[in-house]
């Protein structure tokens, strides 16, 4: 199997490896590495003498900090359709992880954001560390939380979903944990003593026993500092409108409330409204499914919207953290805005095997 390039594929022992191997650019992962997963996939589905799948990235700094932004940008600058392509195979992608049907172990740690939580999120084993930052920050560049995001986020305890969607903050592995993001919390200095131990499972071991080796090494941490913050979270981000939510954080006044003000003055008001909505549809969908067809459709509007080219630029291309979000304020984001990024695309829609 591969042994070099952006994705490294081969078998240790029992387990199925898959490492991410773009360090300098933090695990970005491309339409290419995406491709290649899936047909990782395909060979340790069918090869009997792999009985565990294992994700891992290169380096130190990270699992996967997201998608490769400035290929989107690009293309979306040039009326491509990379945007199209690419989440279609990544959602796609992101359903079959969630299904399967052998053990799936991430290790996810460092930052992991964006499309590193599709990768890791829909796992069946999700070990994050004491090096864990994992975060949605979509918002910020005119996008919403996508890979299945508005899934994970709206069946976290309370409002916590809700906040972590609209701020893009970061989760530490007690956090990831509690906003159900995560399983256990292995330190990392001891994953290379457990990824070991991966290597040497029996063909046909099931996710009980998996599960069980895992805790073996893990803290037992299942609420960190945002857990804390549980019920003031709850009463301030328990609306279905953006403009209640920055309203309730006014009213409140707190040191927290006004750092949270802040940080939302800093989000694509489009984005916000956009990705409060699939937050709350997202909570009566039946399956992951259902959130990853609405969000295709979602993506493609944005691929198409001058916010996600300003987020990106401001962000990532000239680096001012100073975007120019159309419009400028919540309250002018009207419904007519909101409709095309929820509209069925007829033949082009999202549809799985």
């Amino acid at each position: 199997m591969t042994e070099e390039g952006d994705l490294i594929v081969r078998r240790e022992g029992a387990a199925g490896v898959i490492r991410l191997n773009r360090p300098k650019a933090l695990n970005a992962m491309t339409l290419e590495m995406s491709e290649g997963i899936d047909v990782a996939l395909d060979r340790f589905e069918t090869d009997p003498d792999v009985a565990v799948i294992v994700l891992e990235g290169a380096g130190e700094r990270g699992l996967c900090a997201g998608g490769d932004i400035r290929g989107l940008y690009e293309s979306s600058r040039e009326g491509g359709d990379l945007g199209a392509r690419f989440w279609r195979q990544e959602y796609i992608m992101n359903a079959r992880i969630a299904k399967y049907p052998k053990p799936y172990v991430a290790f996810m740690d460092g930052l992991v954001m964006g499309g590193g939580v599709g990768l890791s999120g829909h796992s069946s084993h999700r070990v994050a560390t004491d090096r864990t930052r994992l975060a949605m920050p979509e918002v910020g560049l005119g996008f919403f939380p996508d890979v299945g995001g508005t899934w994970l986020l709206s069946r976290s305890p309370g409002e916590i979903g809700t906040y972590f969607g609209l701020t893009g903050q970061n989760m530490n592995g007690p956090d990831a944990i509690h906003a159900k993001f995560a399983d256990a919390v292995v330190p990392a200095a001891k994953w290379p003593e457990l990824r070991e131990a991966l290597t040497k499972v029996r063909s046909g071991v099931t996710a009980t026993e998996v599960s069980k080796l895992i805790n073996g090494f893990a803290t037992g941490d299942a609420a960190g500092p945002v857990a804390a913050k549980q019920a003031m979270i709850d009463a301030l981000f328990g609306f279905d409108r953006m403009e209640d939510i920055i309203a309730a954080l006014k009213r409140d006044g707190s040191e927290f409330a006004q750092a949270t003000l802040k940080t939302l003055g800093e989000k694509s008001p489009r984005g916000m409204v956009v990705t409060l909505k699939l937050l709350r549809l997202a909570r009566t969908a039946s399956s992951l499914e259902e959130c990853l067809v609405r969000e295709y459709r979602a993506a493609l509007e944005v691929f198409r919207s001058d916010d996600f080219r300003e987020g990106v630029r401001a962000a990532v291309i000239d680096k001012d953290r100073n975007p120019t979000w159309s419009p400028p304020r919540v309250e002018d984001v009207t419904p007519d805005m909101l409709a095309p990024y929820l509209a069925e695309i007829g033949a082009d829609e999202l549809k799985f095997n």
